[in-house]
């Protein structure tokens, strides 16, 4: 947290100081008054400087943006960023030469870093902030992929009458699986495990369970 305490002659003049010295500006900093000061005889005798405290107001989508650019040039994958703010949830859009190897297999590093990311801008955030990282499109291409998995192993679930697990997801991913399958009353699903272990069950129904053991 970067503060300073100032003097001035007056309020107004200790506030310009500390922001000085901050390199920002009033409309990004809170300003506490410790003492307005005092004007003394003739404005010396007597006088007393006014004295304030002032504090950078941290800027949570900024500060996840900034670790987000840190990350990318460690990786030797310099990114842009395009940020979209729709209510608590904030997209980031990374592009870059090489972007691939911010997605990683399967998503697996975009995934680890879009969990790191919302650590660190829910530490600065007042308010609690989901964070969505999406690169090339992955997020769109991922959901058909996995909503036409879900359909796939639907069928298995009924064919052979068993559950059906599948691998450990993040919980948006889940949800895609569950949304996809809402609607078929021959499977249901349920989360098992703990994060980020935490994986997707495909039960066949009880009817459809008695069928499958009829026919075998």
């Amino acid at each position: 947290m970067k503060q300073v305490t100032a003097t001035g002659q007056t309020v107004e003049e200790a506030v310009e100081s500390a922001l000085a010295q901050l390199k920002t500006t009033k409309d990004r900093a809170d300003v506490a008054i410790i003492d307005e000061g005092k004007r003394g005889i003739f404005g010396i005798f007597g006088s007393r400087p006014a004295v304030v405290k002032v504090t950078v107001i941290i800027d949570p989508i900024e500060e996840a943006k900034k670790f987000l650019r840190q990350v990318g040039e460690q990786m030797g994958a310099p990114v842009e960023i395009e940020i979209k703010r729709e209510g608590k949830q904030v997209n980031f859009v990374l592009t870059g030469e090489k972007i691939a190897l911010l997605i990683g297999k399967r998503g697996q590093t975009l995934n680890s870093l879009q969990y790191l990311t919302q650590l660190v801008i829910n530490r600065f955030s007042d308010q609690y902030l989901t964070v969505i990282l999406d690169a090339e499109d992955y997020r769109n291409r991922r959901n058909e992929t996995l909503i036409q998995l879900a359909h796939r192993l639907a069928q298995k679930a009924v064919k052979t009458g068993r559950d059906v697990a599948l691998e450990p997801m993040p919980s948006y991913e889940r949800k895609v699986i569950h949304t996809a399958l809402s609607d078929n009353k021959r499977v249901k699903t349920y989360s098992d495990g703990t994060d980020p272990h935490r994986y997707i069950v495909i039960s066949p129904s009880e009817r459809n369970i008695r069928s499958a053991k009829v026919r075998s």
